[in-house]
């Protein structure tokens, strides 16, 4: 009888837990096997890790959902923003510079080999003028927490690949700066050579590089890696760090794998083009160089402020930048000082080429207007605090949209540098004026602000942010009024006059006359999407305040 009741028993805990299961996968939560069978497709792989054939049930409730990573997961210029930056490491002669350490979260005391792994990447890099790198993308990458310690737990996904035979790197990258104190983080796996490698974060990291064995097979792997912080207090903030956040449910790190040499393999790989020649179309490259460029030149928005879209601006049917624009509308374009946006609606390593027929004499306007625009903008490099690799950038944009002096036929890769031309020159003209526009503003408030002048209506300084979907710029400056309004009344109209007058008159109940925009200027929008297509939004920048 009392082994029955035991048995009885042990079969409904045995229920009851699995109806706990149950419902905690229904609710979208996933329980992480060590061994479990990956369906790719119609194919079923099996798996392996570490830990054998043993079911682990973490902490469920911190399991988050499984992320498919891409090379779009930080926008359309993601891998090329890594190739970028790894370029960039080598250009001191050769040696890696403190800054370049902290980028790639390297310890400066370390003893690994991260650091001459780096320097082996970015010199690669240059050697092979932007060739030589392949990427393999993890199929999906989970995150748990993984024991009472507060160690989290990373499980990537690799599907089968030639690649996995070569000594991989993995790279993480942050979707924002970490913010708080910097961290100590150890990440350790038999995945990892060495199993176990030190990381120094701070507010100036932006990529991990971890160190990977060699597979000698080519089969489906699942890494499991463990990160913990050495000081047991910064173990929330490394937490934040990786999701994003206390409350948020997704992994905020992006991941690659970087692998040296060429391998002929037609795996999910991202061949990086940028710098090479030839009849293809270099657009992407120099949309995500233009977009670098301008995030790190272009004056900031307003602390903290959030993103605004462009999609709900009224704006003038789009007009197509092409071989079929019109010499009108591209003369006027290159002589116009209006700002301009750039944006996009598809992934940029999407884009294609858009190809310009400009005539001798417009090529010639362009080249002026070109070199013209150059120089104020190297000005503002030298003399505002502004990213230090502008000046690297704005000549790789230059070799890219550089283009020869005889008319192009259809089809000819004169026509697409004239395009890249173009937007370069359009670029550099909205840098140019907002600068201009900053320090203008400056001089006005700074005649305002005497004791002759008072508070009076004026025109004053607004950067606004726009959101993601932007090859750059990636602020607007439209401008606003302040001041106050009362005689002499600034820039009015009779209604104003006569409606002061009657205000001081005694009659308190009518609203004063307000300082408000009278004049504006409009936006352009360049969009790439299966063409490339301009749009102008009007009345988006105030130009003049007035008391109405």
């Amino acid at each position: 009888m009392l082994v029955t009741d035991v048995f009885r028993r042990g079969a409904l805990m045995l229920c009851w837990t699995r109806l706990c299961v149950a419902l905690q996968v229904s609710h979208g939560q996933k329980l992480t096997p060590a061994h479990q069978p990956t369906m790719t497709g119609d194919h079923r792989t099996s798996s392996s890790t570490e830990t054998g054939d043993v079911l682990e049930i973490t902490n469920v409730e911190h399991i988050l959902p499984p992320t498919r990573t891409s090379p779009h997961i930080h926008g359309p210029c993601f891998v090329h923003d890594v190739f970028a930056a790894l370029s960039e490491c080598a250009e001191n002669d050769g040696e890696l510079t403190n800054s370049s350490l902290t980028l790639f979260g390297i310890c400066t005391d370390s003893d690994n080999s991260s650091g001459s792994v780096l320097l082996e990447l970015a010199n690669g890099m240059i050697r092979n003028q932007g060739h030589g790198l392949e990427v393999l993308h993890p199929g999906e990458v989970l995150l748990a927490e993984g024991d009472e310690r507060g160690t989290l737990k990373l499980t990537f996904d690799l599907q089968r690949s030639p690649l996995l035979k070569l000594k991989p790197v993995l790279l993480l990258a942050f979707q924002s700066p970490p913010t708080g104190a910097n961290l100590d983080v150890k990440f350790s796996s038999h995945s990892l050579h060495p199993n176990t490698q030190s990381v120094c974060i701070s507010g100036e990291t932006q990529y991990i590089l971890l160190t990977g064995r060699a597979s000698e097979d080519n089969v489906h792997q699942r890494w499991g890696i463990s990160v913990e912080t050495k000081s047991p207090d910064m173990r929330q903030s490394l937490k934040d760090i990786l999701i994003g956040g206390k409350s948020a449910r997704q992994f905020s790190v992006a991941s690659l794998l970087l692998f040296s040499g060429e391998t002929g393999t037609e795996s999910r790989l991202y061949k990086h083009v940028a710098g090479s020649s030839g009849a293809h179309s270099q657009t992407p490259s120099f949309l995500c160089e233009l977009k670098r460029f301008l995030g790190g030149v272009m004056p900031q928005g307003q602390p903290e402020s959030p993103s605004l879209g462009l999609d709900s601006l009224r704006s003038l049917p789009p007009l197509t930048l092409g071989l079929s624009s019109s010499e009108t509308l591209l003369a006027g374009l290159i002589n116009s000082t209006a700002s301009t946006v750039f944006y996009f609606s598809s992934p940029l390593s999407e884009a294609r080429g858009g190809e310009l027929a400009l005539s001798p004499a417009l090529l010639e306007e362009l080249r002026q207007r070109l070199e013209q625009t150059v120089l104020p903008v190297m000005k503002v490099i030298a003399e505002e605090e502004v990213d230090h690799r502008a000046a690297v950038q704005l000549g790789r944009l230059q070799e890219l949209s550089a283009f020869a002096e005889n008319e192009p036929a259809a089809g000819d890769v004169t026509g697409e540098s004239q395009y890249r031309a173009f937007l370069l020159l359009k670029a550099l003209q909205t840098v140019v004026r907002a600068y201009e526009t900053q320090r203008g503003l400056r001089a006005t408030r700074g005649d305002h602000d005497s004791p002759e002048r008072g508070n009076v209506c004026t025109l004053k300084s607004l950067t606004v942010s726009l959101n993601r979907h932007l090859v750059g710029p990636n602020t607007a400056n439209i401008n606003n009024c302040h001041g106050s309004c009362s005689f002499p009344l600034v820039n009015t109209q009779n209604h104003g006059l006569l409606l002061q007058s009657h205000i001081e008159r005694g009659n308190a109940n009518e609203r004063p006359p307000c300082c408000v925009p009278v004049a504006y200027e409009a936006l352009d929008v360049v969009s790439f999407e299966k063409g490339t297509y301009l749009s102008i939004q009007p009345d988006v920048v105030a130009t003049e305040c007035g008391c109405r």
